[in-house]
């Protein structure tokens, strides 16, 4: 493939789809199309995501093109999320990429979507550049599905060092939003909340091994509380709202930092990078800079939009690995559980 060509980007995962062009590994348009349906049901529904991105994948690839100043015969290469995530979504996207590299003869290749995450650092506009982790650094990946340390040696060498056994900690936000009657998604709501109050009440939290994290039980202890508190008091959430939510995440956050610090003990690096949906709550971004601070390493956390699921993502891990020859042929299948 011409290096320096033009590069379609597709990512399906989940109920956002997302469409990227990248020209010399510069993104040219990032563009999404969210699904408001699931906010009524509290949560992602996989039959409507996937119906949704079918309506979806055509128009948002378009406006992406247009705003790039490209057609479809310009492109040189198209890469998509192969997996993890919800399967009907992925199938979308996959189908997607691979009819579009058969029809115009060119290179077709899946991405892991938390590769995608890690290297969200390196996604740049042409005019914006800013500072990139230097390898080897420290990945934590902070999203409403995976939690995850991962030791980054190069754009192709990484290594999981830890992960979250069972809830990811996104997931524990937005589960506790839900307890507390906050609209979906619950995470941002919780870091609103959180800013008003004081982090005055105390959870559980679970005891892992090693670099390994653990949600569920701290989920458990949190309902566990608000059960015996409006049994006292019918109007104790509404009341105390904001302190509810600040103890949350302090929690939440505390468990990462605690697993963050003991990693950077056990591997020394110079630099962290922290990515991810929940890399947008403000708590824990301010937790990862003073620890990076006060450990003399410099920390990184990409713009917004390449935070949250996105095709710019997708595009920049896409473009390293053709960059070293990799590609698909059109066998390859979508995989929910699409191993790292």
């Amino acid at each position: 493939m011409n290096h320096n060509g033009y590069i379609l980007a597709i990512e399906s995962s989940c109920d956002d789809t997302g469409a990227a062009v990248l020209n010399k590994g510069k993104i040219l348009a990032n563009k999404f199309a969210t699904q408001e349906v699931h906010s009524r049901y509290g949560g992602v529904v996989p039959e409507l995501a996937s119906r949704a991105h079918q309506r979806n994948i055509v128009p948002v690839v378009d406006i992406a093109l247009k705003e790039a100043g490209i057609s479809v015969k310009d492109l040189d290469a198209i890469v998509f999320t192969q997996g993890p995530g919800l399967m009907g979504s992925l199938l979308v996207g996959a189908s997607f990429a691979k009819s579009v590299s058969m029809s115009l003869g060119i290179p077709c290749l899946g991405v892991n979507h938390m590769k995608g995450h890690v290297l969200s650092h390196f996604a740049h506009r042409p005019e914006k550049e800013s500072p990139v982790p230097e390898f080897p650094f420290l990945s934590l990946i902070v999203s409403g599905g995976h939690t995850m340390l991962v030791m980054v040696h190069s754009y192709s060498d990484m290594k999981i060092l830890g992960r979250s056994l069972d809830d990811a900690a996104g997931e524990a936000f937005d589960k506790s939003a839900k307890m507390l009657g906050l609209p979906y998604p619950g995470g941002p709501w919780i870091d609103r909340h959180a800013k008003l109050g004081k982090p005055i009440y105390s959870f559980n939290k679970p005891r892992v091994d090693g670099l390994d994290m653990s949600f569920s039980g701290l989920k458990t202890s949190i309902l566990n509380f608000l059960k015996k508190e409006v049994a006292l008091d019918p109007q104790f959430m509404k009341t105390h709202m904001d302190d509810i939510c600040s103890s949350i995440q302090t929690c939440i956050v505390e468990i990462l930092i605690e697993k963050t610090e003991r990693a950077l003990d056990e591997f020394p690096v110079k630099d962290i990078g922290l990515a991810g949906g929940v890399a947008a709550n403000s708590a824990l971004r301010t937790a990862i800079e003073q620890m990076a601070e006060k450990r003399g390493i410099k920390s990184h956390v990409p713009p917004f939009e390449y935070c949250t699921d996105n095709a710019a993502m997708i595009g920049i891990a896409g473009y390293f690995a053709l960059k070293e020859g990799l590609k698909d042929d059109l066998s390859i299948m979508a995989d929910p559980n699409l191993p790292f």
